[in-house]
């Protein structure tokens, strides 16, 4: 039977997709690269864009294509058997990459091109993807020693092996912990998370309520019951998971992979030249040295650092007056925050959910990106599904389809937690041919419940936003080098722009009057709602900045110091770190870093800062919205013609300058936080 992996397809295959096939393609693809390249580097003098680098897009391009699939269905449909076939795949990939990053000849047929007359003819874009190949030969050891460049492949290797095992010990360890309950022990939790629990209870063939540690789940419990005990309990198996403490102590323990990582990270760095990975980290991203980020960082510390406090004397205070509560516990922010906002604002995210049920507030979502870009969005109903809550999207623009988007809503055991958006195809040029670009958008929302349909908090709203203007950076490019095509070259600290801009559209009227109606009676947002939902807007924002800052300089801190002393402890750096800019207590078993995975098993090692980095840019870009009007469609023309179409092409400044005229200011950021100096 022929490896459906191995077959050209314009979308993936996934009900022809077995484990079985994982390996094998995935091997006979990467030998057919090697010998591939050989023979184009053989049968070449005198090389051009034309002759090499195109060829070797298509190669990449396929065993892109075929691991794609895999790599989500490993997200969002994971089995032992699949995760056995991925990870055997991992070694292959980093050796693949390796090999390609010190190949000599390679790295000089490259060079040979951007020395050429000829590389003046080139476009920006291809420009561009051949000076990032080169820093990027550069940086995976291409002029290492023989020895040093075998170092660098073993260490890469195990880096990806550490990075995998962390992210399936977080699943594993959430999965593990449930808590079947009483109606009497959720007094206090809304009705829809009243119905999901029942329902979770009677998928698993059990009497009464089932809670378990999905955001879904978790999120009702720590912010509406009214249980302390309970909320407890729940709190700490979350905060514990894969770590040495808590209800599964040991099983699944990520604390020796962290310390594995960090220091094989840091001997990474060192290899390349660099005095700490967090050097490393900042060669492909917009920050120029580790200080810059340090100081940038500091800095909203510092703006936003007395506010924060008197946030949380005010939340003490109230819990004090409410319920008498002398000494607030971790476990009791999230539930007298809600009682806080609410006694405030009369208003609570479940106030607000039955008027953005999915049904409206995804139509919403594209009538939202209509009215700024002209662009069309329509659902596919036949298509080759991996999952009953799975969607397919296609975007067009005058009739004709440019890009097309899988959607996944809802949370469930066998799926990974979060939320993500990820490339399926990028766009590129084969010959005659257009390639059309393809997204993964995947959030993990409350299902929908017997007859109820699915209804979204105002939060996770503007996580689907959020997510989706990931997903029009990636489809709106207008490039066809693959190399800058999309989210491809985008340095680390800019991609977070185009997703968190989107995210203004949540907080604007006009935008809401699309995107809400009640889930019943179709009725729209009322204006007391309206009202009482942006007045809380900024509710504790200098606290929520303060986290956000607390993770942010605990992971560059981590992977800048880390090795500078005998007795190094992550967990000392951390609490280091929660004394400097921190207001919120925690206990001494929180393990917050044992399931840390943007860092541990994602791209943001040294790099959690760029969450922050581009809300400032984000921000202000939505400011010239705010002048010129939020739906004004020739600066929606400009933000998508300099910023979504541009992808990896240009310097990510050069393109915010191209269309903010200036180079950004942190003041609408705090403006928008709320946050007065």
């Amino acid at each position: 039977m022929t490896n459906p992996l191995l077959e050209h397809h314009p979308l993936p295959p996934f009900s022809r997709i077995e484990a079985q096939h994982v390996e094998p393609a995935i091997r006979q693809l990467i030998d057919r690269n090697k010998q591939a390249i050989e023979d184009l580097l053989q049968d070449q003098d005198c090389y051009s864009w034309e002759t090499l680098l195109q060829p070797l897009e298509q190669l990449e391009d396929e065993l892109a294509q075929a691991w794609s699939p895999v790599s989500h269905l490993n997200s969002v449909r994971n089995s032992d058997e699949l995760r056995e076939a991925y990870n055997a795949c991992l070694p292959l990939f980093s050796e693949y990459g390796t090999w390609m990053g010190q190949h000599p000849r390679l790295y000089r047929a490259y060079q040979s091109i951007a020395d050429s007359d000829s590389f003046a003819t080139l476009s920006t874009a291809q420009r561009t993807a051949i000076e990032h190949a080169l820093r990027d030969f550069r940086l995976a050891g291409v002029a290492l020693p023989e020895q040093q460049q075998a170092r660098y492949g073993e260490l890469r290797k195990r880096l990806s092996e550490l990075g995998s095992k962390f992210g399936e010990n977080v699943l594993d360890a959430t999965n593990a912990w449930t808590r079947q309950a009483s109606r009497e022990e959720l007094q206090g939790l809304p009705d829809t998370a009243l119905a999901n629990a029942a329902q979770a209870a009677r998928q698993k063939g059990l009497e009464g309520y089932l809670i378990t540690l999905d955001f879904p789940s978790l999120s009702p419990v720590l912010n509406y019951c009214e249980n302390r005990a309970l909320r407890e309990e729940v709190y700490t198996a979350n905060c514990t998971r894969a770590s040495e403490v808590g209800p599964n102590a040991g099983q699944w323990d990520n604390t020796a992979i962290i310390t594995e990582t960090l220091e094989l990270r840091q001997q990474l760095a060192q290899l390349l030249g660099f005095d700490n990975y967090a050097e490393l980290s900042l060669a492909t991203k917009m920050a120029d040295s580790p200080q810059r980020v340090i100081d940038f960082m500091e800095q909203l510390a510092s703006q936003s650092s007395a506010q924060a406090q008197t946030e949380w004397r005010d939340l003490r205070e109230f819990a004090q007056r409410e319920d008498g509560i002398t000494e607030l516990q971790a476990w009791d922010v999230s539930y007298y925050s809600e009682k806080l906002r609410q006694a405030r604002y009369r208003v609570s995210q479940e106030d607000i959910r039955p008027y953005l049920p999915v049904s409206r507030a995804l139509p919403g979502l594209f009538a939202v990106v209509q009215r700024l870009y002209g662009l069309d969005i329509r659902e596919v109903e036949a298509f080759d599904s991996y999952h009953p809550d799975a969607q397919l999207f296609e975007i067009l623009e005058d009739g004709e389809i440019i890009a097309r988007f899988f959607l996944d809503l809802y949370a469930r055991s066998d799926k990974r937690g979060g939320a993500w958006m990820d490339d399926c195809r990028v766009r590129r040029r084969q010959g005659e041919q257009l390639q059309i670009p393809v997204a993964y958008l995947v959030c993990n929302f409350t299902p929908p419940v017997g007859d109820t349909p699915a209804l979204l908090t105002h939060s996770e709203l503007t996580t689907l936003f959020h997510e989706f203007g990931h997903g029009l950076h990636h489809m709106l490019t207008r490039q066809t080098v693959a190399a800058v095509s999309g989210i491809n070259g985008v340095a680390w600290d800019a991609v977070e722009l185009p997703s968190q801009f989107l995210e203004n559209w949540c907080w604007e009227r006009e935008a809401l009057a699309l995107i809400s109606g009640h889930h019943e009676t179709g009725a729209p947002l009322p204006g007391e709602l309206l009202d009482k939902l942006l007045a809380a807007r900024n509710f504790q924002s200098a606290m929520i900045l303060a986290r956000q800052l607390e993770f942010s300089l605990f992971d560059f801190r981590l992977h800048r110091e880390w090795g500078q002393t005998a007795d190094q402890s992550v967990q000392a750096l951390l609490d280091e770190v929660r004394a400097q800019v921190a207001v919120v207590p925690l206990p001494s078993f929180h393990r917050f870093q044992n399931s840390f995975s943007h860092i541990f098993a994602g791209g943001y090692a040294a790099g959690y800062y760029s969450y922050k980095w581009a809300e400032v840019l984000s921000a202000d870009a939505f400011s010239r919205f705010e002048e010129e009007g939020i739906f004004n469609r020739d600066t929606g023309a400009s933000f998508r013609r300099s910023i979504l179409e541009a992808g990896g092409s240009q310097e990510p400044m050069e393109l915010f300058v191209a269309f903010r005229g200036r180079e950004p200011k942190i003041e609408p950021l705090l403006r928008h936080s709320g946050i007065t100096t």
